[in-house]
């Protein structure tokens, strides 16, 4: 991965500075959510766009029960959103930060 950075380290000193106790554990709590090897292939998967949990199901090779688990804690965590179509649940990344959040990770691990 290239060393250019892609976050504003000024932005970053300020939210340093400011933060809370409840905060803290509020980002405790977030992080937990990236601890599991499931819910970071899914949000992998999701990368490729909008997919049902029949089709996350195949490409992981995972049971529904497991994927669907999965998918209300991302959803709890507001790393995913879903719509419905019809009786179809499609889910699709929150926004844009997940991506960034998985590349800054990926990035130090690479180091």
């Amino acid at each position: 991965m290239s060393s250019e950075r892609i976050y504003d380290e000024e932005k970053i000193d300020h939210l340093i500075q400011n933060v809370s106790e409840v905060e803290l554990c509020d980002l405790a709590e977030f992080f937990k959510v990236f601890g599991d090897s499931t819910r970071i292939k899914i949000l992998y998967d999701l990368f490729q766009g909008e997919k049902n949990v029949t089709e996350i199901c195949e490409d992981l090779e995972m049971n529904q029960s497991a994927i669907s688990h999965q998918l209300k804690l991302l959803r709890t965590a507001k790393l995913i959103n879903a719509r419905r179509e019809g009786k179809t649940m499609i889910y699709f990344l929150a926004d844009d930060h997940v991506k960034t959040i998985i590349a800054m990770g990926k990035e130090h691990i690479e180091e």
